[in-house]
């Protein structure tokens, strides 16, 4: 895909752009599977906002280069090239807006070069394309290749007595091009948070003050490992159970009780995108462009059925272990390394009529729960 003149780059970014706006739509919507699990909802929307401000930043960045390449062959998604260069735009961005003039500047020399030269000024409105794109970088977060972790909730388990954290992070997968976001609820058993955290009835000690969301893991002994952890066990690859399972290996006084994995797309654009021949011949008939689209995801979890006891003995000690539950009835669960999952996908109500038309509905959402979206209006099937 060339920019900035080829008509499919400017689909590719309204196509993309009402779909996220649509999912968008869809989480705040409060008959939604997912605003109905708040927890998943309230984590995946300021992942949504990162991804959203991503493509804004994109699609100002056309502006003045000559490529912006799609996996259109499999997640619909920019390549990971792409991810890379707008992180590394954004640590330069201050840096280069300082040898740039300023909007005002440059919009005075665009229209005096138009008087002088009766042309229009090219190499003037790629500054102004790149001086748009770096402070679009600077207004906030986008969707780096790796999301930090941060523990949004903290409790205490009245069972255990321990304190459990729910932490969340993203990672944009380079090999299989999908932006993901994971969630995790850990049980610690450190005795100095214990001590600090947990009161003598089970509680979550009132007079310790936690601002929340707080940066990393709460404990701040284990932090920095954990940080880099998640870093190296982010991969599309990785089962939820064999991330899972690394963790508790890992780390002998954290307890991961359940680990949700949100793998947004592949995404479809009638035109542009080639991973369903089917899909895309339906999309391309239908009347608007800015509705030929299909959005999908899967939220997959793996939970804890049990956790076997420490055991110390004389010569060697064991640390307490999880039993992750995977459910072996569910051929695609089994293959996930999951014990359950969810998928989903999100078709505005024209692209939905077309399918429907086309009789495809069936063999192309057999296996989704199904959302259409009208206007400001989403209609969740079954």
């Amino acid at each position: 895909m060339n920019a900035p003149a080829d008509s499919a780059v400017a689909q590719y970014f309204s196509t993309i752009r009402a779909a996220l706006g649509g999912l968008e739509i869809f989480l705040a919507d409060r008959n939604s599977p997912l605003y109905r699990n708040s927890v998943v909802g309230e984590i995946v929307v300021p992942y949504l906002a990162r991804l959203k401000a991503s493509f804004a930043c994109w699609e100002n960045r056309i502006g003045f280069v000559q490529q912006f390449r799609v996996s259109r062959a499999e997640s619909g998604f920019p390549v990971f090239q792409n991810v890379l260069e707008l992180e590394n735009d954004r640590q330069s961005a201050e840096k280069r807006l300082a040898a740039i003039p300023n909007a005002d500047q440059l919009r005075g020399e665009m229209a005096d070069f138009i008087l002088r030269h009766k042309a229009f000024p090219g190499d003037l409105q790629a500054r102004m394309a790149e001086r748009l794109y770096l402070e679009q970088i600077g207004k906030g977060d986008i969707f780096s290749p790796f999301v930090l972790p941060e523990t949004i909730r903290v409790a205490v388990n009245p069972k255990t007595m321990r304190p459990y954290y729910v932490v969340c992070w993203g990672a944009f997968d380079g090999t299989a091009t999908l932006p993901m976001v994971y969630m995790a609820t850990i049980e610690d058993s450190s005795e100095n948070v214990i001590k600090m955290l947990v009161t003598k009835d089970g509680k979550l000690n009132p007079d310790v003050d936690i601002p929340l969301p707080v940066g990393g893991l709460l404990n701040p002994e284990l932090a920095s490992r954990f940080d880099d952890f998640a870093l190296k066990n982010s991969a599309y690859s990785l089962t939820p159970a064999t991330i899972a399972t690394n963790l508790d290996r890992d780390f002998p006084t954290l307890h991961p009780k359940q680990l949700r994995r949100i793998v947004l797309g592949p995404f479809y654009s009638a035109g542009i995108t080639e991973n369903n021949e089917r899909v895309n011949e339906i999309l391309s008939k239908v009347r608007k462009p800015e509705n030929a689209w299909l959005l999908t995801w899967t939220v997959q979890e793996v939970f804890s059925k049990a956790e076997r006891p420490a055991k110390k003995g004389f010569w060697s000690s064991t640390p307490a272990q999880e039993e992750f539950h995977i459910e072996t009835d569910d051929l695609e669960a089994a293959r996930m390394g999951v014990s359950a999952y969810e998928k989903h996908a999100l078709v505005p109500h024209d692209a939905y009529q077309a399918l429907y038309a086309a009789g495809e509905t069936v063999g192309i959402f057999g296996a989704y729960k199904v959302h259409v979206i009208s206007g400001n209006q989403v209609i969740s099937e079954g």
